[in-house]
């Protein structure tokens, strides 16, 4: 038998067969998350200064600002319960720079174009990146939350819609690790990536419900403040611990959630074939 009578195998057949199978694609997506985790617990001076921030941020805005915000919120609505939700948000809000960082690092030590040449699967590495980083941001949520019970914090509903305000906040922080994973391939350098993050995140954190009330802000600012994502989250983690409407605020925060995954996720595939 000669070349020529071999069966001829279509593109359409390569295709299907070089198609990961869906339990490839979980398995490669569960290593290159646990390898992610392995070199958080070999470098625990990363946690300890991604706990640090926050709970600064917590001691600062209770202690210095809290007596000023106090004056414009209603009677009888202590300022470290408002301000505990929105404390959460910022934390998985500021976390999501490291899928960036991490990223752009890998990218410019020639580790990525490493993985290319293994049997794995693209997405895989994104998946991980970003699957580390949701689990780091759960460990980093919690942790605020102990840290709020100290300073007065005291949730005003159940223990069910606790869990489910603290699950919306670090499903929010995993949306945004996929805006700045994709960044940190975009600008393929760890400094740039640092530098390009911080003016995407100001106008969502510090432009937001998470600190002081709208109604504080200029009218021209307002607007921007009630109807950006960042003011969606908080808005449903507020109501979800402190009590009031949440069905509205939950549905909205989801959808920005999901609205950034399916932008940023295939994105982020493509850039980082691109990057490659």
């Amino acid at each position: 038998m000669t070349v020529l009578d071999l069966p001829r195998i279509s593109d359409a057949e390569l295709a299907r067969e070089a198609r990961p199978r869906a339990g490839q694609v979980v398995s490669d997506a569960v290593t290159m998350t646990w390898r992610n985790l392995v070199k958080l617990r070999r470098n625990p001076e990363l946690i300890v200064f991604a706990t640090i921030q926050p709970i600064i941020f917590v001691l600062m805005f209770r202690y210095v600002f809290g007596g000023v915000v106090q004056r414009s919120l209603p009677p009888g609505y202590p300022y470290v319960d408002f301000l505990m939700p929105g404390i959460w948000v910022q934390t998985v809000v500021f976390g999501a720079i490291a899928a960036a960082i991490g990223l752009a690092t890998d990218l410019k030590s020639g580790l990525l174009e490493r993985f290319v040449s293994l049997p794995t699967t693209r997405s895989a590495v994104l998946v991980g990146r970003t699957g580390a980083d949701m689990l780091r941001n759960l460990f980093v949520v919690v942790l605020m939350l102990v840290v709020g019970w100290f300073v007065g914090f005291r949730v005003q509903t159940n223990v069910f819609c606790l869990i489910a305000a603290m699950l919306l906040v670090v499903f929010f922080g995993y949306a945004l690790s996929w805006i700045f994973a994709t960044l940190g391939l975009a600008v393929k350098d760890p400094e740039t990536a640092q530098a390009a993050a911080f003016p995407v995140l100001a106008p969502l954190v510090f432009a937001s419900i998470a600190f002081v009330p709208a109604d504080t802000m200029p009218g021209w600012l307002q607007p921007w403040a009630n109807h950006q994502p960042v003011s969606a989250v908080v808005f449903a983690a507020r109501n979800l611990v402190n009590g009031g409407p949440t069905a509205t605020y939950v549905i909205q925060a989801l959808l920005w959630c999901v609205a950034i995954l399916c932008i940023f996720v295939p994105l982020g595939v493509r850039t980082y074939r691109k990057a490659l």
